[in-house]
């Protein structure tokens, strides 16, 4: 009987993109640095600090969506920006994966039950000064998600095949300290998908569906 070749954006297609990755690309650095090769913004000179964020890829059958949030505007730091729900790795948590369904947990009430981890992308190094693991995971759909007002404005959900199309994926910039810096912009619905979120998202089709 023949193999049945599964809906190229299903979280079934997905699953077997990232089995198929796991020890490929071992080596590989990613980061902000990818798009500004020796920019003196990424001279840490304080140590980076470990964070985790989680990609919750949404089962919807043939049709995957990608689960966003965007970010409080009263916060100090990146306020209104769209991200991964996440955050930093605390000495309490036993892993990256732990700490990233914590942090989703904290941020908008997706329960844990609903999720299943089932990968990492190598690490990601923004030049805010984070090492970010990006935790990979199917959500099962039917959740109720409690946003925490201190931190989430929004939770909102992106068609995988809309974000991994790089005719989606436009390069954008702005100064930095009278230099440019250049990230990648995938506007959607409204929203502006960039900076870090959008360089993790571009990572991850090179990887998986370029």
């Amino acid at each position: 009987m023949d193999q049945v070749t599964p809906a190229p954006f299903s979280t079934v297609d997905f699953r077997q993109r990232v089995a198929a990755q796991a020890d490929a690309h071992a080596g590989d650095d990613y980061g902000d640095h990818r798009f500004n090769p020796g920019h003196p913004r990424l001279k840490h000179v304080k140590p980076l600090r470990d964070a985790a964020v989680l990609i919750p890829v949404v089962d919807h059958g043939a049709d995957a969506t990608m689960l966003l949030t965007k970010r409080a505007e009263k916060l100090r730091s990146h306020s209104g920006q769209v991200a991964f729900p996440g955050g930093t790795i605390d000495p309490t948590d036993p892993s990256p994966e732990a700490a990233a369904l914590r942090e989703t947990f904290e941020e908008i009430g997706l329960e844990r039950d609903r999720v299943e981890i089932i990968g990492r992308m190598p690490d990601y190094v923004s030049g805010s000064g984070y090492r970010i693991a990006p935790v990979l995971a199917v959500v099962r759909p039917g959740f109720s998600l409690t946003l925490n007002a201190d931190e989430v404005d929004a939770a909102f959900e992106v068609p995988l095949r809309f974000l991994m199309d790089p005719a989606n994926h436009a390069r954008d910039s702005r100064m930095w300290d009278d230099l440019e810096w250049f990230f990648y912009d995938m506007p959607y619905g409204g929203q502006r998908i960039w900076g870090v979120t959008a360089g993790i998202i571009r990572t991850l089709y090179e990887r998986l569906y370029a």
